[in-house]
């Protein structure tokens, strides 16, 4: 169901075609609310079968906000519409970025963590589609702004992506280094890439090339973990992965391994 005539919803002010996001889905920490991420699903998935996954890892001190993107035309699936965070024409780094949309679900994903506790750390992390999306907030974050010039509210503190690409890479460089203040961000976010080696969707050399274009636009915690055997799905040792990693970078009590 497409909503292109709904006014309502974070971030529809910033695009013209005002597509309204669907249901949010919260895990509430077991412990001492130490952290909240937004993760962020792929093509044509939602909110719910992300919250589903991330509640049975063994991270108590992590809040969890699982949206669901809107439900727009695609142009990868022929005009087919399905839940995307932005329009995409393949699923790499070489097709045309849109954007509008881009930066649409990004502020979405800014005013969820922007009304968080200041004493909670905050991050973005996201499969696929998902974490393309979480890999252009934390340009926007080191910029200070989204594309299209208004300032970045949230002070990121990690970024996870899982089997992802990087919009906008071939431009990052020359942004990031116009100003000190983007460096210094840049230097201080890490970030973790994890990829298949048999993922046929988005196939890994993408996760490299983001890797490399994140690393020398001065992203300098940057981890790049590569599975073999792995489609693009996710598995257990891989999210054993990413618990382990977002524990030790936030500082976490209470982590099980």
């Amino acid at each position: 169901m497409s909503h292109a005539h709904s006014h309502t919803g974070s971030g529809s002010r910033t695009t013209r075609r005002a597509f309204e996001f669907g249901k949010t889905h919260v895990v509430r920490p077991k412990g001492k609310h130490q952290a909240t991420i937004v993760w962020l699903h792929g093509l044509g998935d939602n909110g719910l079968s992300s919250s589903q996954l991330l509640e049975s890892l063994p991270l108590p001190n992590i809040k969890w906000i699982c949206p669901t993107a809107p439900t727009r035309p695609v142009a990868i699936l022929g005009g087919f519409p399905c839940t995307a965070w932005f329009d995409v024409g393949e699923l790499s780094e070489d097709g045309p970025d849109d954007w509008e949309g881009l930066d649409a679900s990004a502020a979405h994903i800014a005013n969820l963590l922007s009304t968080e506790p200041a004493d909670v750390k905050v991050g973005i992390g996201g499969f696929s589609m998902g974490a393309a999306i979480a890999l252009y907030s934390s340009t926007c974050y080191a910029m200070g702004r989204y594309g299209n010039g208004i300032p970045y509210p949230v002070c990121l503190r990690a970024v996870v992506g899982l089997s992802g690409w990087l919009p906008g890479s071939r431009s990052l460089g020359s942004k990031i280094e116009v100003s000190h203040e983007s460096r210094r961000r840049a230097a201080s976010l890490p970030i973790l890439l994890c990829h298949g080696i048999s993922d046929d969707v988005v196939h890994c050399k993408y996760g490299e090339k983001s890797a490399q274009s994140l690393s020398s636009a001065g992203f300098r915690y940057i981890a790049f973990k590569s599975y073999e055997g792995l489609g693009h799905y996710t598995v257990p040792r891989e999210m054993d992965e990413v618990s382990t990693w977002l524990s030790s970078r936030l500082g976490l009590e209470g982590f099980s391994s």
